[in-house]
C-alpha cells in the first residue's frame, strides 16, 4: 500500500499523511503539476475530480470540482502560496460555491506538501493539512477528509505503474472503461 502512515496531532490543529512511491521526485511531482494527472488520483474513487483551471506557481490557483455518485459536484480550490519543484508546494485549501467563489461557510486549511528522495529509487510525499482551529479540524474530519485522503493517493501506485486514464473504472476519453488491476500487473484493453 502507498500510503504508510495518517496521525493528527490535536494540539498542533493538523493531520498528516505519508506515503511511498517506487518513483523519483520528479515523477511524483508531475503527479501535482499535471492536471491531468492530478485529476486521476485528487479524490476518493467515488468522488472523482476534474481540474477546471490549474496555475500551480506562487500567486496561482487551483480549480477543481469532484463528481459523486449521485452526481453532486462539490467544488474547491487551492490558492498556491509557494511552489518549489519537486520539492515543496504549499496551498490554502479551500471550498468553493457553484460559481466558483469561496465558500465561507466551510473551513480553509493550509496544505503543505513535501516531496523527498528515500534512496533505492524511491520517493517520500507528506502531505500535512493545516487547520485554523479546533473546530475546524473537527468540521473537516467529519466530512470524511482522512478516509478521502487516504483513499485518494491510494490510488497513485497505479498510475506511476503506467495505469491509463479509467483506472477504478473512471471514464476513458473514449467513454469505455478499464478495469482495476493491482499495481505492478499486466492488463490488456
Amino acid at each position: 500500500m502507498t500510503v504508510t502512515e495518517v496521525w493528527k496531532n490535536a494540539d498542533d490543529l493538523t493531520m498528516s499523511l505519508t506515503a511511498e512511491f517506487d518513483a523519483s521526485p520528479e515523477r511524483v511531482w508531475q503527479l501535482w503539476a499535471d492536471p491531468r494527472q492530478l485529476e486521476r488520483w485528487w479524490g476518493p474513487p467515488t468522488y472523482p475530480a476534474t481540474v477546471d483551471s490549474h496555475d500551480l506557481r506562487t500567486g496561482g490557483r487551483v480549480e477543481y470540482h469532484m463528481t459523486g455518485p449521485e452526481g453532486d459536484q462539490p467544488r474547491g480550490y487551492w490558492d498556491v502560496l509557494e511552489v518549489d519543484p519537486p520539492h515543496r508546494l504549499i496551498f490554502r485549501d479551500g471550498f468553493a460555491n457553484d460559481d466558483g467563489t469561496p465558500n465561507d461557510d466551510l473551513p480553509r486549511n493550509e496544505g503543505r506538501v513535501t516531496i523527498e528522495p528515500v534512496g533505492d529509487g524511491r520517493t517520500r510525499m507528506s502531505i500535512e493539512s493545516i487547520f485554523p482551529s479546533t473546530e475546524a479540524m473537527e468540521q473537516v474530519l467529519a466530512m470524511g477528509m482522512e478516509e478521502g485522503l487516504t483513499q485518494a493517493v491510494g490510488q497513485i501506485d497505479a498510475i506511476l505503474a503506467g495505469g491509463r486514464p479509467g483506472i477504478h473504472g473512471r471514464p476513458l476519453t473514449d467513454g469505455s472503461r478499464h478495469r482495476t488491476v493491482p499495481p505492478g500487473s499486466r492488463t490488456s484493453t
